[in-house]
Order: structure tokens, then C-alpha cells, then sequence
């Protein structure tokens, strides 16, 4: 079975149609969202819809948790606060009712899925450590754990001096960003796995920038949102 993955849209609309149509050449069985669809961004109506239609499942992001339900919006940044507000007031009631209900885990097709760590998922833990990795193991029994949240890719396995997915270990993976890459890299970013070869792939795919931050602009959300998609950071 081939599977994409997708984490950290943002609302960046431009970004998740690039995605998207690089996904549909890949001939993949199934796509998961990792949350965090909303935020940032300007298209967050859009970004949901898209991901209900073209996703077998999502789980929750901080981000979609703070727009639809007003938890945690106190924790974000000045420049996120606002763009939740923004966000907020452009989602519908049911769209906002479908973010309020995504689970914070999902285990399917072999895989689990989370948002920041499957352990203590609602506690938004930045995997950004091997110490911080290695404790995350015993919160999940599947083969490999895919995550978001820091929109750095990254593969972390259970065993010291392994560098790249082969069978016989089990793995966190990060698939980084679709809408905000924060590794100077400003493609954007999804992960693709096929469980018959157990091979991986980080898949970068050039969008339209200026566009996201014309949007951006327009919506009068902060400049900053935009400018640091140019730079990838």
C-alpha cells in the first residue's frame, strides 16, 4: 500500500494544490492529514474542504484546536493569534464543527498518525531531541509513528545508527510542511510511503509563493506571515 502524508497546511492554499497535484502522480492508495490545516494562512475555508475531500483522515493540530475551539490561542504567537481570529471568521459552522471533532491520534492502515508526539498528543511536544524521541516509542505499537508540528522533516528510529528507513526498526517520521516549510527550504513538503517495499520518500514541490503572500496581503493578515515564505523559515 502506497500512502502520502500531509502536515501543516496553514491555510496556504497555493501550497496544498501544488501538493495535491503532485500526489495525484504518484498513484498513492490513501492520503492523511497530520492537522494543523488552518492558521497563518489566508484560505482556510478552502484548505478544509480540500483536506475533507482528498484525505482519508486527519487528526488534530494545535492551530485547528485553537480556531475551532479557542484552546490554546493565548499560547500562540502575536502573528498566529491573529490569523486564528482571521481564520475563525471565515470558516463556516461546519467547518469549523468537522476541526472540533478530529481526534488527536489515528491509527490506520498500519500507521499511526499525530499531529506534534504520540505521547500526550493534546500536550504539543516539539520532537526535537533524541532524548525527547527515543521516551515517544512506548506510545505507539505500529511500525513507524508519521508526525508534524516543528514543519522539519526528519526520520528518527528506535535503534542508534540507523539513518534511513529499512525494515526490522520501528520510526517517527516528520514529514514537515505543506504551508509553512521552516527548513530555509520554501518548497513545500509531504512524505509518501510504500509499506510493500517499506520505503520512504520526502517529496519537495515548488508552489506558488507570491501568490500565498498576495493572499495574504489581501486578507490583511501580518506581512511576516508572508515574508517568511519566501525564505522557507
Amino acid at each position: 500500500m502506497r500512502v502520502a502524508i500531509i502536515s501543516d497546511i496553514h491555510s496556504n492554499l497555493q501550497a496544498l494544490t501544488a501538493v495535491l497535484r503532485s500526489i495525484g502522480t504518484r498513484k498513492v492508495d490513501a492520503i492523511y492529514c497530520l492537522g494543523d490545516i488552518v492558521g497563518y494562512g489566508a484560505d482556510p475555508a478552502t484548505c478544509v474542504e480540500l483536506v475533507r475531500k482528498e484525505c482519508k483522515a486527519s487528526v488534530r493540530g494545535n492551530h485547528d484546536q485553537a480556531v475551532a475551539l479557542d484552546h490554546g490561542l493565548d499560547w500562540l504567537p502575536k502573528d498566529a493569534r491573529k490569523a486564528a481570529i482571521h481564520n475563525r471568521l471565515a470558516l463556516s459552522d461546519a467547518q469549523l464543527e468537522f476541526l472540533g471533532r478530529l481526534e488527536y491520534t489515528h491509527v490506520g492502515d498500519g500507521f499511526t498518525f499525530v499531529h506534534a508526539s504520540p505521547k500526550n498528543p493534546h500536550q504539543w511536544t516539539r520532537v526535537e531531541s533524541l532524548h525527547v524521541a527515543l521516551d515517544q516509542f512506548e506510545a505507539f505499537d505500529t511500525e513507524i509513528c508519521f508526525m508534524g508540528h516543528t514543519h522539519l522533516p526528519a526520520v528518527l528510529s528506535d535503534k542508534m545508527g540507523v539513518l534511513r528507513v529499512r525494515e526490522g526498526n520501528r520510526y517517527l517520521i516528520n514529514v514537515g510542511s505543506v504551508g509553512q516549510p521552516r527548513d530555509h527550504d520554501p518548497r513545500a513538503s509531504y512524505g509518501v510511503f510504500d509499506s510493500d517495499s517499506f520505503h520512504y520518500e520526502l517529496v519537495r514541490v515548488p508552489y506558488d509563493v507570491e501568490g500565498a503572500i498576495d493572499r495574504i496581503k489581501s486578507e490583511r493578515l501580518p506581512r511576516r506571515l508572508g515574508k517568511r515564505l519566501r525564505v522557507g523559515e
